[in-house]
């Protein structure tokens, strides 16, 4: 009863040091009115759930060896080279395969058993015999990750143009290369169940991880996207890319099989790559890895203070390295930082003014400037699968 009194008391001063004439009913409503404002609480709009945010996120191989690896197409793996590239991870500390089971054109490379998936007519028996191939993987210990591009998927874009961007006159939409790319829609729901459908059918043939290249719109897209004909909703580009991301992983996780992700290396130095999509974060918080893909020769003129980034592999790799760990400081705070295993050059690239050619050297200043900023793991990228002999990795 004191309390009570107490409280009244401390009410009716606030009131009629407010209005000197209140009544004792205005008193009695005050006190009821304190005590609803304190039971309503409004909630701040900081702490309202974000869609983004990861869901019970673990990584489902803990036990996986510091992966570093190779890149093979299809036709290496499923072929003759397959031996070639086996005897070299065989006789270095490389350990890991990245084989394409979706490649750049959009055709699923073996045939899956999946009624659905070849229904849409996108399989080519590439790899004739996918059991032998993982046999022999698993013979040579070594660690084999599925890539599947994503969006950029031209096959799919000509059967299903409803799924993809089309032009005003109706005709697909494809970039300037000859012969064209198309890309398909990353608001479509139907695309994201395509590819995780993909991903599900390589888990069951025993890959361990499933790599998501091209997770973007097109490049230049923000120059055309009010001009295209797509469906799309309220959200912004990269909430749209980074939402399959986190479908990806919620979808594959309870099958045992890390997710990674690959994202333009110039993506962890810039605020955000709003044009196609990608946010270097958004990504990052719902995969187990991902993979930057940090090439000298795609650095521009000034990066990094060189004035030709391909012919200074140190420098460049280093100073990439440095903005990645900056731009993961936030999430890995939070407890969501993935492994970064960054894609390294091991080619030439002939195209850049002023390039030099790679060999051993240059792939080991890559590797020294990773170990120099705590990165372990890395993936060796050439498109024709013709590595480096000798290499200290």
């Amino acid at each position: 009863m004191e309390i009570l009194l107490a409280s009244l008391a401390l009410i009716w001063g606030n009131v009629t040091a407010a209005n000197p004439d209140a009544s004792f009913e205005q008193l009695v409503q005050a006190s009821l009115n304190a005590k609803n404002a304190v039971a309503i609480v409004q909630p701040n709009p900081s702490q309202e759930t974000d869609p983004l945010t990861p869901v019970n996120k673990q990584d489902p191989q803990k036990d996986a060896p510091v992966v570093k690896g190779i890149y093979a197409t299809a036709h290496s793996a499923g072929g003759s080279r397959l031996n070639t590239l086996v005897k070299l991870l065989d006789d270095t500390e490389l350990n890991s395969m990245v084989i394409d089971v979706k490649d750049d054109w959009g055709y699923i490379t073996w045939q899956t058993g999946n009624a659905d998936l070849e229904a849409m007519g996108t399989t080519q028996k590439i790899i004739g015999n996918m059991p032998g191939l993982m046999s022999t993987l698993n013979e040579h210990h070594i660690y084999p990750i599925g890539r599947i591009v994503v969006f950029k998927d031209t096959v799919l874009a000509k059967k299903k143009p409803e799924w993809s961007f089309v032009n005003p006159d109706g005709t697909l939409w494809g970039n300037g290369k000859n012969p064209p790319d198309s890309f398909v829609n990353p608001y479509n729901k139907e695309v994201w169940d395509y590819n995780i459908a993909v991903a599900k059918e390589a888990v069951k043939a025993g890959f361990k991880e499933i790599q998501f290249d091209y997770v973007r719109f097109p490049e230049g897209f923000e120059k055309r996207a009010d001009i295209l004909k797509y469906t799309k909703d309220e959200r912004s580009r990269i909430d749209a890319v980074a939402s399959f991301v986190k479908y990806a992983k919620e979808q594959l996780q309870p099958l045992g099989v890390r997710v990674s992700v690959d994202i333009f290396g110039y993506a962890a130095s810039v605020p955000a790559a709003e044009g196609i999509g990608q946010d270097f974060e958004k990504i990052s918080q719902n995969v187990d890895v991902i993979a930057p893909m940090i090439y000298p020769s795609h650095y521009s003129t000034g990066w990094f203070g060189s004035k030709v980034p391909d012919a200074a592999p140190f420098v460049t790799i280093d100073g990439a390295s440095k903005d990645t760990t900056k731009k993961l400081e936030a999430i890995d705070k939070k407890g969501w930082k993935p492994i970064v295993r960054p894609w390294i050059q091991d080619f030439t690239a002939s195209w850049v003014p002023g390039y030099i050619k790679y060999g051993k050297h240059e792939v080991e200043e890559q590797i020294r400037a990773l170990k120099e900023n705590g990165i372990n793991e890395f993936l060796l990228w050439n498109a024709n699968n013709n590595y480096t002999p000798d290499v200290k990795y």
